[in-house]
């Protein structure tokens, strides 16, 4: 019976320990700072239009190029030079197509020579054969002589013009007036045909080069205004859709669409500056679907997987897995796991984990 009375007495010491150390977890818990956070809430499509995004780029751009494998001897121009059209811009190493060059003339002259002393037999035959002196095949044998001189004279000099043109391609010149945007190889590297090695784009005006998907594709046409906003620098203006591609076969399922930029517009752009538009006038349900954006700072990366911390009505975060689309400068479209009205951590003073209590930063 004393055992018994001293086990009973163990046994509630024991849990009246434990639920002390309870209370006193709840009560460290609940005296946890609060993480300072910077809440946002989505933007996106308000389902006033269809939208458009893409970047600046000029109406007329060339990737320079050479037709010959050498390496580079020389570049004479840099990122940001003003050329004019028929500038060199560099050149390639041309020893062998110099030394083919030489083997053509030597090619001719032979060639002429040959031609010479056969249309001599050929001149001298003629008029013996119109004497009798020369029979019927013996004017045959010397006519073929001198048609294969002749042909043999006119592939040589061709043969020179080739080579000519060869060389020509190891000069390479601007084929219009602009400015070197990119540089894409240097002195001494090996240029093979058709390899890039300068980016010109030409003076004047800018233009925005978007994308749209299949479902609205047919919503929209050219001629058709939008409305541009360029986030970077704050500028919006009113463009004017100019071309409409009619296939996506090279876009990866997007079609590529044209907005001309007013020229009284085009102070402070600059080629490669990311741009939205919005295509005016348009109420179909295809165009209401509300395409969720987000910045691309906001999103937390772990494995393959990639999410944001949500916050809820009590102020604690937690982690939402999300599947992500298109990024569009530094916003990206959230396709699934985010409402329109939620809101989400931009960014936080300290490590987020699931449940913590946040505080919005002032």
């Amino acid at each position: 019976m004393k055992k018994s009375l001293i086990s009973t007495a163990l046994l509630t010491a024991v849990i009246g320990m434990t639920s002390c150390s309870s209370k006193e977890k709840e009560a460290t818990a609940e005296e946890t700072k609060p993480v300072s956070v910077v809440i946002a809430t989505p933007s996106g499509n308000n389902g006033s239009g269809i939208q458009l995004s893409g970047k600046l780029e000029s109406e007329n751009t060339a990737n320079i190029s050479t037709r010959v494998m050498g390496y580079i001897s020389s570049i004479r121009v840099k990122v940001g030079d003003r050329v004019q059209k028929g500038a060199l811009l560099a050149t390639i190493s041309s020893n062998d197509i110099q030394a083919k060059k030489a083997q053509a003339v030597a090619m001719i002259t032979a060639a002429e020579a040959a031609f010479k002393n056969a249309a001599k037999d050929y001149n001298r035959f003629q008029a013996l054969h119109k004497q009798q002196s020369a029979s019927d095949k013996e004017m045959e044998n010397i006519t073929l002589q001198y048609t294969a001189a002749k042909s043999n004279l006119e592939a040589a000099r061709q043969g020179l013009k080739e080579v000519n043109a060869m060389l020509s391609y190891t000069n390479i010149t601007a084929p219009f007036s602009g400015v070197i945007t990119q540089k894409l190889a240097d002195e001494g590297s090996m240029a093979n045909p058709g390899m890039p090695l300068l980016i010109l784009e030409q003076n004047g005006l800018l233009r925005l080069s978007a994308t749209v998907s299949e479902r609205d594709i047919n919503q929209i046409k050219k001629g058709d205004l939008t409305q541009v906003e360029i986030k970077s620098i704050g500028k919006s203006f009113r463009g004017k859709i100019t071309e409409l591609s009619p296939s996506s076969q090279a876009t990866g399922g997007q079609y590529v669409v044209k907005i001309a930029i007013p020229a009284n517009e085009q102070k402070g752009l600059l080629s490669g500056m990311y741009a939205n538009a919005t295509v005016a006038g348009k109420s179909t349900e295809t165009a209401k679907t509300v395409s969720i954006q987000v910045p691309v700072a906001s999103i937390v990366n772990r494995d393959q997987l990639t999410g944001l911390y949500v916050v809820s009505d009590k102020n604690k975060a937690s982690l939402r897995w999300v599947r992500l689309g298109k990024v569009t400068g530094d916003q990206v479209e959230v396709l699934s796991g985010l409402n329109a009205n939620e809101r989400f951590v931009l960014s936080a003073e300290e490590k987020l984990y699931n449940g913590v209590k946040v505080v919005e930063k002032k």
